[in-house]
Parts: structure tokens; sequence; C-alpha cells
């Protein structure tokens, strides 16, 4: 599949069921959570219907809410079933020679699937990032780049006193670094699309008006912030981060005023981007 390059960084944003049909229009693509369609059909058969659409639709393999690897049987079978448009191979978090391992064997096992390979990079420092990198920029259709890395303590900065808001500062800023430095030593592959995973604060997406190479991103921060009752300060998003994951908030009924909350955030966080 060859895909197309919009002027702006195309977006979205998780949502819970009762919403997901409203969300395909604040959504350039549609993202899926594995694990959830072993709990929730009705959640897999939208992903199915966006398809039948025309959307694209991202299948994640849920590391990030697991913390443990999906079955990789399983997960080669939903993929042969859904058929998403692209699929991030099984990683480890902030392993790089596991990731590494991970995508091999499984390209090598299940190189039949269809769709485009996403593969994520991992890393406990700059070296072993770069190493994942190489190895992703050769194999993989697609890059991924999280948003969580413990390795942004050490580079970003913030200059909060507060620990929490200081953490979510350093990731942040430390993601960009990340990016500046692999653009710098000639390590980034302009010639392949980049995928963000999730965000601490949206005010970092402002920084990548001008890569065009960073096709896509996602995170639930502007819904799970109207849920809970936050709203986006203009330009600059939250000044911290709700703590509960939007998995945890799937099945959520929203009333008139959090639904108005989540359509505020997410036309925010489009102006953030330049939008």
């Amino acid at each position: 599949m060859e895909l197309y390059y919009n002027k702006f960084m195309l977006v979205s944003h998780e949502t819970p069921i009762s919403f997901l049909d409203q969300s395909r229009s604040y959504n350039d693509f549609d993202y899926a959570l594995v694990h959830l369609f072993e709990t929730h059909p009705e959640y897999y058969s939208f992903f199915k219907s966006s398809l039948l659409l025309g959307r694209e639709v991202l299948l994640d393999n849920s590391i990030f809410e697991l913390k443990e690897a999906f079955d990789p049987d399983k997960y080669a079978k939903y993929i042969e079933e859904l058929k998403p448009t692209y699929f991030i191979v099984l990683d480890v978090l902030e392993d790089a020679a596991a990731t590494v391992d991970s995508y091999l064997r499984f390209r090598e096992k299940y190189s039949h699937l269809p769709g485009m390979w996403i593969g994520a990079v991992q890393g406990k420092n700059y070296d072993q990032i770069v190493e994942c990198y190489r190895v992703m920029s050769g194999f993989a259709d697609y890059i991924a780049i999280s948003f969580d890395f413990s390795w942004y303590q050490e580079i970003g900065l913030s200059q909060s006193s507060d620990p929490t808001l200081r953490k979510l500062e350093r990731m942040c800023d430390g993601r960009q670094k990340l990016i500046q430095m692999l653009i710098k030593d000639g390590i980034w592959n302009h010639n392949k699309p980049h995928h963000l995973l999730g965000c601490s604060l949206a005010k970092e997406f402002a920084a990548y008006k001008h890569i065009p190479s960073i096709r896509s991103c996602d995170t639930s921060n502007p819904v799970v912030a109207g849920i809970v009752g936050k709203t986006y300060i203009k330009g600059l998003g939250l000044r911290e981060k709700p703590s509960v994951l939007l998995a945890d908030l799937i099945d959520q009924k929203l009333d008139e005023r959090q639904q108005g909350d989540i359509w505020y955030n997410v036309n925010e966080f489009k102006a953030i981007i330049g939008r």
C-alpha cells in the first residue's frame, strides 16, 4: 500500500466504545488496542467497519496497557482476520535487543500477514535506541517512537519543582531531543513514515510541524481529559496528565458535558499541531 502524506500530522485519539462512531469526525485514522478485542466484540466490529469505509486502521499490540507481550499467535490471528492498514509488531518495553529479536522472529514466522509492518523502537539509552532504530529502519515499513522512555528523564529539561510535572515535562522535551539527535546524527530515515506513540503533554507536538516524515501520532489525552472534566488551555493543552488509561474507560458512557469537553480538547489539539 502507498501511504499518502498530508501537510499536517495525522492524529487519532482513542475513544470509549459509546463515542466511537462520533470519533470518525475528529480522528484521521482509527487506532485499535488488540487486547480489547478479547472482551469487547463490538469494539472489534467498529474497526472492521472502518476498513470497509476505506479508513486507515492501526492495530496496536497493547504492550503499554498490558506491560507484557500479547500472545503472538493470537495477535497474528487477529491481524489475519481484521486486515488492518498497519500493525505494530510485538515489542518489549525499553529492551532494544529483545524488541529486535521479537520483530525478526515475528517477521520470519508470520511473513504472510497483510498490511504494513510498524517497528517500535525501544532502549534504555541512546546507543540502544539507535541500534533498535537502525533495524526498524531497515526492515519495517513504518517506525514508531514512544513518549515515555525512562532515558528522557536524563536528557529532558524541566523548570518545575513539582516531581510529577517535572517527569512529564522531561518526557515531553526528551522525545523532541531524541528526534533532533537522530536527525543531526544522520540516523533518521526521512524516506520512511514515523508514528509517535502517546504523549505526556500535548504541547510537544507543536515541535514537529516541519518534519514531514512524522506522519502520524496517537494519544487519548484530549479524550481522557474531557471525560475527567479537564479542558485544554489554548496553545498548550494540559499542565498535567490524567492518570487513568483510556482502555480502563472503554465502557464509559458520556454525558453532554463530557462530549462537549472532548470536542473542545480534540480541536485544541489540532490547533497545537498547526491545523
